[in-house]
């Protein structure tokens, strides 16, 4: 029998074992994680669309839309609507499948966890239209390459990426005391700040909602992003090549501005990634990230203990994610054998399919991603910009339980005379797996039923 730290560093650590695995960490699972913070992360091997071919895509189709509806043509909002879908739709089931291959052919599968996880941190979410073909861009362009770097780099890349500034309408931001917001009320139009972007950068993406700041501090952060927004539109938003980030100093709020007690001084786009920087670095930051981390890894409650060392080792790294990581996987609660955090749906997939060896299509159909919508967890729509839930009452109730039994009898039907159950069970769980589960496998009246009740089994629900 395989020992439970091998379990504990494929399935609570990373996305599930694969045949082969535990026997490979061996008695120095924490060294092989260890060895997953070296180097970059690994880049996804399909060639997928950046955010700005995309978006210079819309753009065009925008474009010829106006074309035709001033010639007479058909053109109208419907069919703005429709070519955002023609280009959005098929670059969000590409992304969602690379992503899918990725988490099950990893053999760096702690890495890929960590992309998920800060990837659900800086949550965005696809039932906002303007974002369906972003999302995946997302965390590719701004999270993936700096997952194994420093965290006030990934946050300065999210924070100015199309994705997350459309989907918290900042790219139409603007000072109220700006050279736009002057030239709209001589118009006698109303424009105005918008809080969104700012709002849940602190209480979401660094301090958290216990991180002492204040509404003045939300206004002063909004006020010094004003101008961070997208290129390539017409009319007011028009400047720069279509699909990059564009800073737009008439929509920028002028003069210094004040963030828990600091004053920055005007600098246009450097004025707000100075204040990310620091935001980085901040105790409160520290604390939420660290808690956020061993809630993620480790229990539901995260323990003080563990919260309180990931937390100074960011501190002492300056935001360092792999020293941080190396802190959490130091903590000895993260290697307690008692199974404590309850999967979610994309990682009960994710793990199935690695246990089973399951292959994968080549290409990318939305048919192929159906198995995520039908267990509650559609890829990159959780909803808010707070992203999935973490705790397991929030994925253990008994219609999700039915539903996850219902796909494993279909799957364990396909599967069962090509899979022997009971092997699988040691390979896939080693010492964390019980008696009581390994007596019922035994006792199945056939393949089917034995791969059924290893699926469903307490052991392989969780990790």
């Amino acid at each position: 029998m395989y020992p439970a730290d091998a379990a504990i560093a494929a399935n609570r650590f990373g996305l599930g074992a694969r045949p082969g695995e535990l026997s490979a960490f061996g008695q120095h699972a924490r060294e092989a994680l260890l060895a997953q913070l070296q180097g970059a992360a690994p880049l996804l091997p399909e060639l997928l669309p950046g955010s700005k071919q995309l978006l210079a895509q819309v753009t065009a189709q925008r474009e010829q839309s106006r074309d035709e509806k001033q010639t007479g043509g058909a053109a109208n909002a419907v069919a703005v609507a429709r070519a955002l879908r023609d280009v959005y739709q098929p670059a969000y089931v590409a992304d969602a499948m690379a992503r899918f291959r990725a988490a099950v052919a990893s053999e760096r599968s702690f890495t890929e966890r960590l992309v998920h996880f800060w990837s659900n941190h800086f949550a965005v979410s696809v039932d906002k239209v303007v974002v369906l073909g972003l999302a995946g861009a997302l965390e590719r362009e701004a999270i993936r390459p700096h997952v194994l770097g420093n965290f006030a780099d990934m946050l300065l890349a999210v924070e100015h990426h199309a994705s997350m500034l459309l989907f918290l309408d900042n790219q139409q931001s603007i000072g109220p005391n700006s050279q736009a917001a002057r030239i709209a009320g001589r118009r006698g139009r109303d424009v105005g700040l918008n809080e969104n972007l700012g709002r849940e950068i602190l209480e979401l993406h660094t301090l958290g909602v216990d991180g002492q700041y204040s509404q003045a501090d939300v206004r002063g952060l909004a006020t010094m992003i004003t101008g961070w927004s997208i290129s390539g539109e017409s009319g007011r938003l028009r400047g720069g090549e279509p699909g990059e980030f564009f800073f737009r100093e008439a929509f920028h709020e002028p003069g210094a501005a004040v963030l828990l007690g600091k004053r920055y001084a005007e600098g246009g786009f450097r004025q707000g990634a100075a204040a990310l920087r620091d935001l980085a670095t901040n105790p409160h930051t520290a604390r939420h990230l660290a808690t956020k981390l061993v809630r993620h890894f480790i229990a539901d409650d995260p323990p003080v203990a563990a919260v309180d060392q990931v937390a100074a080792a960011y501190m002492a790294s300056g935001g360092n994610l792999p020293s941080t990581c190396r802190a959490l996987i130091a903590a000895p609660d993260a290697w307690k054998n008692q199974l404590s955090k309850f999967k979610s749906p994309a990682d009960y997939v994710f793990s199935a399919w690695r246990a089973l060896s399951l292959p994968l299509p080549a290409g990318a159909m939305q048919r192929d991603l159906r198995v995520f919508e039908d267990l509650g967890q559609r890829n990159f729509q959780p909803g808010s910009p707070a992203g999935w839930p973490d705790r397991s009452a929030d994925w253990d109730g008994s219609a999700a339980l039915m539903k996850r039994l219902e796909w494993a009898q279909g799957l364990s039907q396909r599967l069962g005379v090509q899979r022997n159950a009971q092997e699988l069970a040691g390979e896939m769980l080693g010492a964390t797996l019980s008696a009581g589960t390994q007596r019922a496998i035994a006792r199945a009246a056939d393949g089917a039923q034995a791969l059924t009740l290893l699926l469903c089994s307490p052991e392989f629900m969780r990790r």
